[in-house]
């Protein structure tokens, strides 16, 4: 690198409706040509990841032109991720078993990784955590998942499945009918199941309004003083509550984070979120732990992307980096 030359990495934010990517200057974490694409990730995996080829290239491309030299592609994924980059489920994109970080190292190395660690690690270095020794960041959007970071080091687990926090069914029977019954955090609170539980309402009411298609939808009926949405706003951010204080009663942190475009939304969501994840956390000297949203916003999981290319020197352990 020349005197004229900047360091810089690409970031790629790979979730289940969009992409995100840019080239991200270091150690600054600016980033420069900002570009986002609609994932379409019902096309299949091969589509999703031609488009996150061309990305990259034009990225490197552009970077070169502009005298910013290329240490390298991080990519930050929607789906669980382990420790050797592969990506090992197929719950959003398709990727399972494809060599998505073998395709973007014939561009730059690179390294591939859960989204949620991508963006912890960037809230860790430039965001809300930063000088926090431990804390839990949670993401909610399209999914939800969470990863702790200890000493600026977001956990992995032994095969990378450490970010599972509302995929899996909660399997309890019904105190009134007995009914079996295995509500799943995923289909209750997310963007997508607060759109679906909305239009369900209303297609059960015969109502005549606009199409639901996205939580936004809700959140514009529920400030407009729709009761029906301001309910199923409240009940998710309630359910979220709930796991969000599992975490903090077996994890113990000093704080929480909490990103993604529906966890920044505010509102009655973030409202009943907090007060239930209160109620809900056993000790009393941990009750009035800080819950924050990210600094970052939505850009934390394309700056922690870029950011893994710098501090994961060894892509099976977990990360470090010196913020002295």
């Amino acid at each position: 690198m020349n005197n004229k030359q900047q360091l810089g990495a690409i970031g790629l934010d790979i979730g289940g409706t969009k992409i995100a990517a840019g080239v991200v200057l270091w150690p600054s974490g600016k980033i420069r040509n900002r570009t986002i694409i609609p994932t379409k990730p019902s096309r299949g995996g091969q589509a999703v990841l031609k488009d996150t080829l061309e990305l990259a290239k034009q990225l490197r491309d552009w970077a070169l032109l502009h005298q910013i030299e290329v240490a390298g592609i991080g990519a930050g994924v929607a789906e669980l991720v382990d420790c050797d980059g592969n990506v090992t489920s197929s719950c959003t994109i398709d990727w399972r078993g494809v060599p998505v970080q073998e395709k973007l190292s014939a561009i730059a190395p690179a390294q591939v990784e859960s989204d949620v660690r991508t963006a912890a690690l960037a809230e860790y270095i430039f965001g809300a955590g930063r000088g926090s020794r431990l804390f839990t960041y949670i993401t909610v959007g399209t999914g939800i998942s969470y990863c702790l970071v200890q000493d600026g080091k977001p956990l992995k687990g032994a095969r990378g499945n450490a970010i599972t926090l509302s995929s899996s069914p909660l399997s309890t029977v019904c105190t009134h009918c007995g009914a079996k019954l295995r509500p799943v955090l995923e289909e209750f609170a997310s963007g997508p199941a607060i759109a679906k539980r909305f239009a369900q309402i209303r297609k059960s009411q015969n109502a005549v309004s606009a199409e639901i298609s996205a939580a936004e939808d809700v959140f514009h009926a529920a400030s407009n003083g729709d009761d029906d949405a301001t309910e199923v706003l409240t009940s998710a951010g309630e359910a979220l509550g709930v796991s969000a204080a599992f975490l903090v009663n077996v994890l113990d942190p000093e704080m929480m984070v909490v990103g993604g475009g529906l966890g920044m939304a505010g509102g009655q969501y973030w409202d009943a979120f907090v007060r239930s994840c209160r109620e809900h956390i056993f000790a009393d000297d941990a009750r009035a732990l800080p819950i924050v949203t990210a600094k970052l916003a939505t850009d934390a999981g394309l700056i922690g992307a870029a950011a893994i290319v710098f501090t994961q020197h060894n892509p099976k352990a977990n990360y470090a980096y010196d913020s002295n």
